[in-house]
């Protein structure tokens, strides 16, 4: 279906904006259609007020982005051209439905890691179960009771309680006739906290992506609140794929989700995506995010560094589990993973299933 000129022109307001360094999700940019859509704007002033407030701009940035919206809608249509042109290096969000968000690639020409993959190869891969099943079980056992858990706002009786539950006390005194018999108390009910799993599947992590998908499985299914995402040339949130109870079928289902498996390495761009997408911050906000990469970033670091640091500031903990790390003494070679460790409240190993599962299980005592 053809879209009317008006509104192929709305719709190539998003991809101009990234390419001038906006990170504007794609449902940032559906929601800002549907706003006018219902608003029937009478001026271009309009729009401009509606793109501000639904596309998320900084104050800071608005009088960039009001010369960029001048020149896209009130130019002389070189913007709508440029805007129109295709970007190969421009990193994805990816879901199953299709909806995608992109940000711009920033070209690096200094190496940070010789294993890290320099061009990018999409590509589906089998993820075969292991003979893992023995630490896969006994995390499965372990994980309800002993994941990290957080005070909720919903209050239950208990007889040590902090508080008086004054409802039920009175609810005891009328029915006592007026004679207080003791008094109800109650204290916050503890939930499991919410857990962001970030999977590193570049060509570095061939030997630990199929592993860490088996481990991934098990979390989703032993933990009440959980997201996972794939990093790697793009973002891939394969989290409604390890819902599926059948580990096999799951792990096929992430297999063809995942185009980027075994390709290159751009970490900061693609947790700049995840930063720029607001549903998806929510998902970091007051959780424990675990990070499972070697960190071989192939890009700019700094957008690594300030990624996490932005991570750091949402969430409860940060850790970074490295395949690299053997033990309690690593020291990150690489000048992201160096500059990004004191965000990280854990920088430690992750050279095996075992190590992975003892962290979690751990965790909560580390707080």
């Amino acid at each position: 279906m053809t879209l009317p000129p008006a509104a192929q022109h709305l719709t190539g307001f998003g991809p101009y904006l990234r390419r001038h360094g906006f990170l504007v999700a794609t449902d940032q940019l559906i929601d800002f259609l549907r706003g006018i859509a219902c608003l029937g704007p009478d001026s271009i002033e309009d729009v401009r007020r509606a793109a501000i407030a639904l596309l998320a701009i900084r104050r800071e940035r608005e009088e960039e982005f009001n010369a960029l919206f001048d020149a896209y809608f009130l130019g002389s249509g070189l913007a709508r051209q440029d805007a129109d042109r295709s970007d190969d290096d421009e990193i994805e969000a990816y879901e199953p439905t299709g909806m995608q968000a992109e940000a711009i690639e920033v070209e690096d020409d200094r190496p940070t890691g010789e294993r890290a993959a320099a061009d990018e190869r999409l590509t589906q891969r089998h993820l075969s179960e292991s003979d893992h099943d023995r630490v896969l079980a006994a995390f499965a056992r372990q994980a309800p009771l002993r994941l990290p858990r957080r005070k909720s706002y919903r209050h239950i009786p208990a007889r040590q309680g902090s508080k008086i539950d004054l409802r039920r006390t009175l609810q005891l005194v009328v029915r006592s006739g007026g004679e207080a018999i003791r008094l109800v108390r109650q204290r916050r009910k503890m939930r499991q906290r919410r857990i962001l799993l970030l999977i590193d599947v570049s060509g570095s992590m061939k030997e630990q992506t199929g592993h860490f998908m088996e481990f991934a499985h098990a979390l989703t299914a032993a933990a009440s609140q959980v997201e996972v995402f794939t990093l790697g040339t793009r973002l891939t949130r394969i989290t409604v794929a390890l819902r599926n109870r059948n580990r096999s079928q799951a792990l096929q289902d992430v297999g063809e989700q995942v185009a980027d498996i075994d390709g290159g390495t751009r970490i900061g761009e693609a947790l700049q995506v995840f930063l720029a997408v607001p549903r998806y911050l929510g998902f970091a906000r007051g959780a424990l995010i675990v990070v499972l990469s070697d960190g071989l970033e192939r890009g700019d670091p700094g957008h690594m560094v300030e990624s996490i640091r932005r991570l750091s500031a949402l969430a409860w903990r940060v850790s970074w589990l490295s395949p690299l790390a053997a033990g309690d003494g690593f020291r990150p070679e690489t000048a992201g993973l160096r500059a990004a460790s004191k965000h990280l409240d854990v920088l430690g190993a992750g050279d095996g299933l075992d190590a992975v599962a003892k962290h979690f299980l751990e965790v909560a005592r580390m707080a």
